[in-house]
């Protein structure tokens, strides 16, 4: 929104309903020079206008509105607690922690704690076919491994992360930061999931002031 916008809003917030030509002489230009701006702000549903009463203030546009707090809406708020399994675990354990924790996908972390890599569901299910010992597969042999691995920050919106699991068709993203020590190794803070986009989503949707 331009500042002349801007003006013209507050001037029929005050004095609405109030007809073009007066809006016009309050900032000292013709009317023919404020009709662009007018018209857009009337598309944009920020005005309303009627035949011989003029215009006046209509509020912001719910979709305006929903973008802006769609924009505020941070991973680090929502993040949940990830749900880890060691790189020396067995693909067997990972299964019954995937079964347990009720989840999709599992980080494996080093020993250090740092992240190294990821197993989903479909990995685990590709490693158990036709394989009989699972206890003596690591997890390391089947998981995704860093630079492989789709991540995000915690500063990093919700809207951002959601085009993430869309545009990757995955289900969660692992929160990292930059170890102080090793800058290309990660440090693992949280997880979202599609749940976690979901709730979030309806929660904006239920906000008395959208």
């Amino acid at each position: 929104m331009t500042k002349r916008q801007e003006q013209i809003l507050q001037i029929v917030k005050d004095e609405g309903p109030i007809t073009g030509e007066n809006i016009a002489e309050h900032l000292n230009l013709t009317r023919a020079t404020l009709r662009p701006d007018l018209s857009i702000l009337t598309m944009s549903g920020y005005l309303d206008a009627r035949p011989r009463v003029g215009y006046f203030y209509a509020g912001r546009p719910t979709s305006s509105v929903i973008a802006e707090r769609l924009h505020k809406l941070i991973v680090n708020d929502y993040k949940a607690v990830p749900i880890v399994v060691a790189e020396s675990a067995s693909v067997y354990d990972a299964i019954v922690t995937l079964f347990l924790e009720d989840v999709g996908t599992l980080f494996v972390v080093n020993q250090k704690g740092l992240l190294a890599g990821v197993v989903s569901r479909k990995d685990l299910l590709r490693a158990s076919l036709g394989n009989k010992g699972l206890e003596s597969i690591p997890v390391s042999i089947i998981m995704t491994r860093m630079p492989n691995i789709v991540t995000c920050t915690p500063e990093e919106t919700l809207l951002d992360t959601a085009q993430k699991l869309i545009e990757f068709q995955i289900d969660s993203l692992p929160v990292v930061r930059p170890n102080e020590e090793d800058p290309k190794t990660f440090e693992l803070l949280g997880r979202i999931t599609k749940t976690t986009i979901s709730r979030a989503f309806v929660e904006l949707g239920k906000e008395t002031n959208v």
